[in-house]
């Protein structure tokens, strides 16, 4: 840990497995000019293998503990260090084809892919660590346990795949999950034209606020039942069996009563 003491507020448990940095590093295949950002580098255990591989890389470290040790590694020739929440932080300012890393902070994963989400046009791929029960979200089919919120918010910009499993032992400290290494690649021109991205986030967060609800019930604040089956929506059926072509469908209908 070089004397470092994870802090709980920050989600730290560091990965320490060489093998699993090696899969992860092969996974991302980093290649020489590639424009690299690392979120939440910790103790370099990414860092180092692909500056190695890629000459450069920006990271953004919140830690300013981490964040000093990095600097006092690695010449600025080799990193570009931004101490900064990843939240809040203007990613547009990195210039286009963005290669997003991160083993991200369980406790804020979703709000941060959501942020990322935005700068979609300027990102080539993200590779991410996260809770295996996330990446199953993420990952997940209609009419499936996993399928909700995050699986079509994601499906709607990324081509979303689940790449494997990391176990609790390969970090320090060992957290009481398991973890997974999932791949997001824009969809670019095969993105559904979505009218208002707005309405849709509201439909789609609306659908599955309470899953037992039908349709009918759960989108009454947004819609009546004519308006559902004006877009070949069933009312009665509920939000986890609709795929993400049906939830684009209904918003953009939605979109143009107003």
């Amino acid at each position: 840990m070089h004397g470092h003491q994870p802090r709980r507020r920050f989600g730290q448990n560091f990965l320490a497995d060489p093998h699993y940095v090696a899969r992860i590093v092969d996974a991302i295949a980093p290649g020489s000019g590639d424009n690299l950002v690392e979120i939440g580098p910790g103790l370099a255990a990414l860092t180092r293998p692909l500056i190695e591989r890629a000459g450069h890389l920006t990271a953004i470290e919140i830690d300013r503990d981490l964040a000093h040790q990095l600097a006092s590694e690695f010449p600025p020739g080799q990193l570009t260090l931004h101490v900064a929440d990843a939240l809040e932080f203007d990613f547009a300012a990195l210039g286009p084809a963005l290669r997003i890393v991160g083993n991200l902070p369980y406790n804020i994963s979703s709000p941060l892919l959501f942020h990322l989400a935005e700068f979609e046009s300027q990102l080539a791929d993200i590779h991410v660590m996260l809770q295996r029960e996330v990446v199953a979200r993420m990952t997940a089919l209609p009419a499936t346990p996993d399928y909700g919120r995050l699986s079509v918010m994601l499906q709607a910009i990324f081509r979303v795949s689940r790449l494997f499993t990391v176990p609790p032992g390969a970090f320090r400290p060992v957290p009481s999950v398991d973890s997974a290494v999932a791949r997001l690649v824009p969809l670019g021109a095969m993105k559904p034209q979505i009218a208002d991205a707005a309405l849709f986030g509201r439909v789609v967060a609306a659908a599955f606020g309470q899953r037992r609800k039908t349709l009918r019930n759960a989108l009454s604040a947004l819609c009546d039942a004519s308006a559902l089956e004006a877009a070949h929506v069933d009312p009665t059926a509920r939000g986890e069996t609709l795929a993400v072509a049906d939830f684009v469908r209904l918003a953009n209908a939605l979109a143009g009563q107003q």
